[in-house]
């Protein structure tokens, strides 16, 4: 193909005028909010007094850049309900509470287990609103480790701690709802207590960010670490620190050329099939959690420069996959939030392992490789959309030229139908 940097130049001029910001409602805000409704409505059914409260997370709500390829599958809800509350270990219970609350709530304090990020809920008070305005008294209940159990209308769905429901009938995308029962956290955990003050040589995530991330606290899920899951009494007792609501507010503070490099790397890990690569017990080795966390990292410990100097997209992409390389060799990917916790804790890093050979595969990689894979996986996927008179100009694209002049002709034709957006 062309001079390297040539089409490098190139597929960075696709990426950056293709991606656009997305619509304030567009159809995956629909389908989020048609299916919130349908658990209110099921938890409704079960118990009149008992409201639930759904929040948007996953991809639909990290990302408000909107690219010609999807930036995610699956739409995700976590809710809570407001007669559950959980607290950090050693707080005590709280005496006053926003009024989204039920007027009797259950405490459960959260207890560390030996899997860093992994805990415990240890029911342990009884609140009852004694004024208006949120006031509350506590009184001491019989401690116990706390067990959800589901309405059998949702058990029909159930997969762990999840349960999804096909949307098909509703719009008419393949897209599923995948909804997550919480306990809400108000506060910010102590297992990640050292996060907001840590210091951070390029000023990313600012202060008003951190402030923002903290005071709207955590979740905790019923997921029980890759090791116990086939334990009947770890599986139905252990949880799971989520920070879904801080992942949402982080990347959404992401300069655009972020959001995009999030999404080609995502794009890249599914369509080489690195989804499907599993350790030696069958485990996946790569998940876009991991995608999720070099990204925090690298936004955090990286200069803006790094990003946008002589902006490349392809260059970094390249060097954001042998930092990843580099984890998968020492078999530790390292919690953006919990800084004693590795996510890749549970990988062989024996000689020739799955995980090995992965990070072989990662850290060869070379710009020149990946400019012609996006262009090949990406861009040519891209053309199908198009009009014949754009897609045409990709039967030869055999010098830098002519390349540059069908991306060029098909980010024109992107452009121009693009709706107006809000």
């Amino acid at each position: 193909m062309a001079d390297d940097r040539v089409v490098s130049d190139t597929v960075t001029e696709f990426f950056v005028n293709t991606c656009q910001r997305r619509r304030l409602l567009d159809e995956d805000y629909l389908v989020v909010m048609i299916h919130c409704s349908n658990i209110i409505d099921i938890q409704g059914a079960r118990d009149s007094e008992i409201e639930v409260y759904p929040l948007s997370t996953g991809s639909v709500a990290e990302f408000y850049v909107e690219t010609m390829l999807p930036c995610f599958g699956d739409v995700d809800v976590m809710f809570h309900r407001s007669s559950e509350l959980a607290i950090p270990q050693g707080q005590p219970p709280p005496t006053q509470l926003p009024a989204e609350f039920h007027g009797h709530v259950f405490i459960a304090e959260i207890i560390d287990s030996t899997e860093p990020g992994y805990v415990f809920l240890e029911r342990s008070y009884l609140l009852t609103e004694i004024a208006p305005g949120g006031k509350y008294n506590a009184v001491q209940c019989q401690r116990k480790y706390m067990e959800y159990n589901f309405a059998s209308k949702l058990g029909e769905y159930m997969q762990g701690p999840a349960f999804t429901m096909k949307e098909s009938s509703v719009t008419p995308s393949d897209t599923d709802l995948d909804m997550v029962l919480c306990a809400r956290c108000l506060l910010w955990p102590m297992q990640a207590a050292d996060w907001p003050t840590r210091h951070r040589s390029y000023g990313w995530p600012d202060s008003a960010t951190v402030d923002r991330v903290v005071s709207n606290g955590c979740d905790v899920v019923l997921v029980a670490h890759r090791l116990f899951r086939q334990d009947e009494w770890m599986s139905k007792r252990q949880h799971r620190l989520s920070f879904s609501r801080a992942e949402v507010a982080l990347l959404n503070s992401w300069m655009p050329v972020q959001q995009i490099l999030y999404h080609m790397l995502r794009f890249y890990r599914k369509t080489e099939g690195l989804t499907d690569i599993t350790d030696s017990n069958g485990r996946k080795i790569l998940s876009n959690y991991n995608i999720k966390t070099l990204m925090l990292w690298a936004c955090e410990r990286k200069p803006m420069r790094w990003w946008t100097d002589e902006l490349n997209v392809v260059s970094v992409c390249v060097k954001l996959l042998h930092i990843l390389a580099d984890w998968l060799t020492d078999a530790r990917c390292p919690h953006y939030f919990i800084n004693n916790c590795n996510l890749f804790d549970v990988l062989d890093n024996s000689y020739l392992g799955p995980s090995q050979r992965m990070a072989h595969r990662l850290m060869s990689l070379t710009e020149a490789w990946l400019v012609e894979w996006f262009v090949n996986s990406y861009i040519r996927k891209c053309v199908d959309l198009c009009p014949d008179k754009v897609s045409r100009l990709f039967d030869d694209v055999s010098t830098h030229a002519k390349l540059q002049n069908a991306v060029s002709a098909l980010v024109e034709w992107r452009l121009i139908m693009t709706p107006f957006r809000a």
